[in-house]
Order: C-alpha cells, then sequence, then structure tokens
C-alpha cells in the first residue's frame, strides 16, 4: 500500500547547515546553503501520521527558483531519495529514528545549478506540502564548483573577509584606506540578488537569465554593468566634479550602506573607482564568488584602443586635446573562477571594472578577462581584454605642437603605467604587490615576446643617459596638508657645447583620474647652460595658494619643461605629490556596554576648519548605518575631538572603522580592532 506522511512541522536545521556550509554569518533568520554539498533538514511526523519506512515511503522533492521555473533552464528540478546523495546533481536520501517519528533527509544541490532563492515542496502523489525556502549561493570549498578555491586561508579572505583595505595615493606613496564589506549584514545577499533581478537582460528574458545564473562569468560580467547606473537602475551613479546633491565618494566607509539606500530609493550619488569596485567586492562575497579589490598606479584610459595612450601639448606645455589619459591610481576587482569558454589555462583570477569608462556590447560594463590573457597579451580573448591590457600596458606619447603646426615627440617622456599593482594580503592588513600576475618583468624576455612596442620602450631605458639636456624634479621630505614647502627641478647639459633653452617650472592640482585642475605655482627661466654644468631651480608651494585648487584627494602635479629652439629638442619631467593627512588617534574604553570611543585629530592648517564631524561603522557594532558626532568648527592647529558610544550586538572580534569629514579635509580615515565579550 502506498503510504503519505502527515508532517507536523519541516525543521530547516539552519545552525547546523550554516556551520557546514561556512555561513554562519549570515545569522539563523533563514536557510542560506552553498552549492554541490548536502544539507539536511528534519521531517516531524505528526502522531497521526503513518511511520516512515525507507525504501517503502513514496515521495518526493520539488526545487524552484526565479518567476518561471522550468525542467530544460534547470530552475526546477524534481528528485526522490535514493540509498545516499550524490555529489554532482540534485539527489536526497532520507532516514529516520527508532521512532519513526522524525524523519531526517539530506538533500544535494548540484554544483551547477544557478544561485538565488529556491522553495523546497514535498510531492507525495501529487499531495503537495511547502518546506520553507532557502538561498543558493556558490560554493569555494567544493571541487566541482566553477569557483573552487584550494587553500582554505584565501577562502577565509576571499569569501568571508568583512573588511578589508582598499589602495589610494600615488605609486610614491601608497595609502591603504579601510572598508567594511558587510556582506553577511542582514537584508544584504537579499539586495545582490535584487540587483541581478534589476538587470535589463532579467527584464527582457527572466527564464534566460535566472538560469545563467549558474555561470559565474555570466553574474560577474552582469554585476559590472549593474553596480554603475549609466545604462540601467545600476546601485552607484559616478561623478568627478559637482557633490552637492549627494554624498561625497570620500565619505562612505563600507558597502552596506549604499546597497541598503539603493534598495530603498535606487541609484545612489556618489561612487569613484574605489567606492564602485567595494561594492562590487561585497557583491561578489555575498554571492560566494570570491572577490579580491585591487589598485592599478598609473592606470591607463585608452578610448581609441590603439594601446597608445597620446597626449597632445603646446608650446607651454598645456594640455590641448586628446581624451587618453593617466589615472593617477585605478580600482577594478579580480574574481577566481574557471573559463570553460577559453580553456583551462585561462582559469583562476579574471578582472572585472565597474567603473564606468567606456562601453562593451553597447553597455557600460568591462570584464571578466583572465588575468592570464592579460599577462600573455591575448587581446582577442573576451571579455574586454584589450581595455585593461592597455590600462596595465600602454605606452605613452607625449606630442609638442609647434607653431608651425608639426608635431614633435617629447624626448624622454617616459611614463610607466600599471605599476605596483596592489591588493590586501590574504589574512594580514599588509598590501601585497600583484603586479607580476598581470606582466613580466619589465624588460624581460617574455615581455619583449609579448609585446613588440616594449622593444622601443626597452632600448631606451638601455641606452643610458643620452647627450642633451636632462631634467629631474625632487620633492621636499615632509608635506603635510596646510604646510608650505619648496620643490627642486634639477638641469644638466650633457652636450658638447652651450645650450641656451627656456625652463618653465609649475605645479597644478589634480584629481586621481589624471584631471588637472588649477596652477598653484609657476616660474619661468631663460637660461645659458654651459656644457657640463648643472643648476637647481625651486618652485615654492604656499598653503593659501594651492588650497583653493586641489580637491579632496590632496594631490599636486608638479612639471619641468625645458625647450631648446635650436635643436627643437623638448624635456619633460612630472611628479605627483600626495599632501600626507593628519592621523586619527582612536580610544575604545572596553569596560562597560555601551562602550565608547574617543577619536581626536590635530587640524593641520592655518585656519579653522568648519562642518566637522566624526562617524564611527563597525559590522556588528553600530548597526545598519554609521554614527555621526558633530563638532562645529575646529582653530587652526587645534585638535578635534570626539566621543561616541555604541552598542554592540554581536560578541567576538570586528573592526571599529572611524572617518573624519569637514569642509577642508575629507575621507581621512582610520581603524581598530574591538573585541567584545559575550
Amino acid at each position: 500500500t502506498e503510504r503519505t506522511l502527515d508532517i507536523e512541522r519541516c525543521d530547516l536545521n539552519i545552525k547546523g547547515n550554516h556551520s557546514n556550509h561556512h555561513t554562519e554569518l549570515f545569522g539563523e533568520k533563514r536557510l542560506v546553503v552553498r552549492r554541490g554539498q548536502p544539507f539536511s533538514i528534519v521531517l516531524h511526523l505528526s502522531s497521526s501520521s503513518k511511520e516512515f519506512k525507507v525504501g517503502e515511503t513514496n515521495f518526493m522533492f520539488d526545487v524552484e527558483t526565479g518567476p518561471l521555473p522550468r525542467r530544460e533552464s534547470d530552475t526546477k528540478v524534481t528528485f526522490s531519495p535514493q540509498a545516499s546523495t550524490v555529489d554532482t546533481e540534485w539527489s536526497a536520501s532520507a532516514a529516520t529514528d527508532a521512532s519513526g517519528r522524525t524523519v531526517t533527509v539530506s538533500i544535494s544541490s548540484s554544483p551547477k545549478a544557478p544561485i538565488g532563492v529556491y522553495t523546497l515542496t514535498l510531492d507525495q502523489l501529487g499531495q503537495k506540502t511547502s518546506l520553507g525556502q532557502f538561498t543558493l549561493l556558490f560554493n569555494a570549498w567544493c571541487p566541482d564548483d566553477a569557483v573552487y578555491m584550494k587553500s582554505e586561508e584565501k577562502r577565509k579572505e576571499y569569501v568571508l573577509a568583512q573588511h578589508g583595505l582598499v589602495y589610494r595615493g600615488s605609486q610614491k606613496r601608497i595609502k591603504g584606506k579601510p572598508w567594511n564589506f558587510g556582506q553577511f549584514e542582514p537584508g544584504i545577499v537579499d539586495i545582490c540578488l535584487k540587483i541581478l533581478d534589476n538587470n535589463p537582460k532579467f527584464v527582457s528574458d527572466a527564464d534566460k537569465d535566472v538560469s545563467s545564473r549558474s555561470d559565474p562569468i555570466y553574474v560577474t560580467r552582469a554585476l559590472s554593468a549593474m553596480i554603475n547606473s549609466n545604462d540601467d537602475q545600476g546601485v552607484l551613479v559616478g561623478e568627478w566634479a559637482e557633490f552637492s546633491d549627494g554624498t561625497h565618494p570620500g565619505l562612505w566607509m563600507g558597502s552596506g550602506e549604499i546597497l541598503r539606500q539603493w534598495a530603498e530609493s535606487g541609484p545612489v550619488r556618489y561612487g569613484q573607482c574605489w567606492v564602485f569596485a567595494a561594492v562590487a567586492c561585497t557583491v561578489s562575497r555575498a554571492l560566494g564568488i570570491p572577490c579580491r579589490v585591487v589598485t592599478n598606479f598609473g592606470s591607463a584610459h585608452d578610448t581609441n584602443a590603439n594601446l597608445v595612450i597620446e597626449r597632445f601639448y603646446d608650446e607651454n606645455g598645456d594640455r590641448i586635446s586628446g581624451d587618453d589619459s593617466i589615472w593617477n591610481f585605478h580600482v577594478w576587482v579580480d574574481s577566481w573562477m574557471t573559463r570553460p569558454d577559453l580553456g583551462s589555462k585561462f582559469d583562476g583570477w579574471q578582472t572585472s571594472d565597474p567603473t564606468p569608462q567606456e562601453t562593451s556590447d553597447g553597455v557600460f560594463c568591462c570584464g571578466p578577462a583572465s588575468l592570464c590573457a592579460i599577462k600573455e597579451g591575448e587581446v582577442g580573448l573576451k571579455y574586454d581584454t584589450p581595455f585593461i591590457f592597455a590600462e596595465v600596458n600602454a605606452d605613452v606619447e607625449d606630442l609638442v605642437q609647434l607653431s608651425t603646426g608639426q608635431f614633435v615627440m617629447f624626448s624622454e617622456s617616459t611614463k610607466s603605467v600599471g605599476c605596483f599593482i596592489s591588493t590586501k594580503a590574504v589574512g594580514a592588513n599588509e598590501r601585497r604587490d600583484i603586479t607580476h600576475q598581470y606582466k613580466y618583468p619589465e624588460g624581460s624576455k617574455e615581455e619583449r615576446e609579448v609585446y613588440e612596442r616594449a622593444q622601443h620602450r626597452n632600448m631606451l631605458l638601455q641606452r643610458g643617459e643620452k647627450p642633451g639636456l636632462h631634467l629631474k624634479i625632487k620633492l621636499a621630505e615632509n608635506m603635510i596638508v596646510g604646510s608650505s614647502f619648496e620643490v627642486y627641478a634639477f638641469l644638466t647639459n650633457n652636450c658638447m657645447d652651450t645650450r641656451n633653452c627656456k625652463l618653465i617650472f609649475y605645479a597644478r592640482a589634480v584629481s586621481y583620474n589624471g584631471k588637472l585642475g588649477d596652477l598653484c605655482g609657476f616660474s619661468s627661466d631663460n637660461l645659458e647652460m654651459p656644457s657640463g654644468e648643472g643648476l637647481r631651480l625651486s618652485l615654492k608651494l604656499e598653503y593659501q595658494r594651492y588650497e583653493p585648487a586641489i580637491t579632496s584627494d590632496l594631490l599636486i602635479q608638479v612639471s619641468a619643461i625645458t625647450f631648446d629652439k635650436e635643436t627643437v629638442d623638448f624635456q619633460k619631467a612630472e611628479k605627483t605629490i600626495v599632501l600626507d593627512e593628519p592621523d586619527i588617534g582612536i580610544k575604545v574604553g572596553t569596560l562597560n556596554q555601551p562602550l565608547t570611543v574617543e577619536m581626536t585629530l590635530l587640524n593641520p592648517l592655518p585656519e579653522p576648519l568648519l562642518s566637522c564631524s566624526f562617524a564611527i561603522d563597525g559590522i556588528g557594532l553600530t548597526g545598519s548605518k554609521p554614527i555621526t558626532a558633530t563638532i562645529g568648527s575646529v582653530g587652526a592647529n587645534e585638535a578635534a575631538k570626539a566621543s561616541i558610544e555604541f552598542k554592540p550586538t554581536v560578541a567576538g572580534s570586528s573592526v571599529l572603522l572611524v572617518n573624519f569629514d569637514s569642509d577642508k579635509l575629507k575621507n581621512i580615515k582610520n581603524f581598530t580592532d574591538v573585541v567584545v565579550e559575550e
């Protein structure tokens, strides 16, 4: 006789499943599991139910995801209990205790199943009982999953770590700024899935889109389009100039606040590259794709895809045209997955860039491009490899247009593109240099094989000093914002004869994406340089002069140009100054709840700071958004001080981020570890 079971309740065994699936940090309100790995549920039968007998009781399970579940799309699967689960497809096995009143079912999902929210239904000869919902994620612990990562240390960093460092500054002054990824905070994983449901491909063909969510390549490409709002109702609006009707990109401390704001009211104003990348990292980690935030110093933006950055100047050294640019730094993400579409050689880290720079397939998205393809110069492999290849490898040509209309190249205008490529080290708050993963060593045999164009560059490098005029810039040691200081240009004449030339020495504010602002220092001189002699020219940078010009990036570009009219010899030297910011002192009193943090910052400026505030943000420490203390104005060379109370909700160790904001100093951050007792 066929038996049907009368089920009183179904226990999803959230605590035990989460512990096995590395999803404990999602809390216990709902079941979140990783694909390709068994999870267990317990069916409690009512006292009037027939008892369960293995092999005799006939029932099946239905799992469904998306708005149009279909067997052909792998979004609906039906399977019945077997003797044991298999790890290659959806399967189940069941066992009972002595009483026959509780049935423990082990369910294994396919390691190739689409990720998302699933419903689980018990089907007994057409009689259906809903057992609940679960969220299925990618599984870096499962060898059959496309995102499988062997090392537990790396999985901890790239999937589970909720706090990280994002590198900024210039290649000579690299600074790590803390960021709260917060991928396990309440509600975030739902918002991440909602981002996928808002992508235009879902809107035009939901069945195909949900089915494609089995593929991390597809999901990563969709995210690189959806983190910016350029073609769709994406998460962040990019802005590099005017921020008055939104939040300045330097104010954000973590992704949680941005994602929640987007879920409530649409595209969030404003982001710049590090914000786009950090949010993309949160979403990738939340969905189970291992991800790291990467900073490229000297990042080329090649608009016409010829792998050469061309910049045109007039005789005074002013830029005259051209859309190509070099960003002081640019930030993107690498995600870990196999590339069955390209071949196993191209498995591993894949670069994608959610900052809207150029369109790809008509949409502002970029990647994923295999790191191996970028390194080998395989620019024909998808997606967007030529653009990312140019970001780290483009040659730079600086050309001067003479009054006659003809163009001359600056001699020795070598620009380093793609250097000190940085990410946070695994398991430590330190910088790890990963340049070697993106490119062969400058000047190595392999580099020359990959780029014929590099031969020209190496020839110049290996020739040593050529006869001619030589120009160098030297910066002062401590350049803290608020102080005035001098920079120097050194000119030497290595020719056999005396040279007459003009030297222009100037400084301009610059933002991190290479866009030049106003002048903040200028001097020029006509010089007679005897053979073999050297000369030093100084340029004073006064706070009163540079303060109105600089952006919150605190960058000044110093340039020197010499021009010998007789020989039409142009020389150019450039250096970028990163002004040092004051440090925030942090003290946390850990004795009694609520905890108090005391913060201090010395105003280094010779004038008051207005609209000063400190804000704190910590996962499990401060709730769903940062807590701010406004302190008004702080006099010249005086200390800004504030203390903020906060009530931790989770025991254990966490990280507290602190941000200082004011009218003249922004995006000043620090962090401290906080251990909360039970």
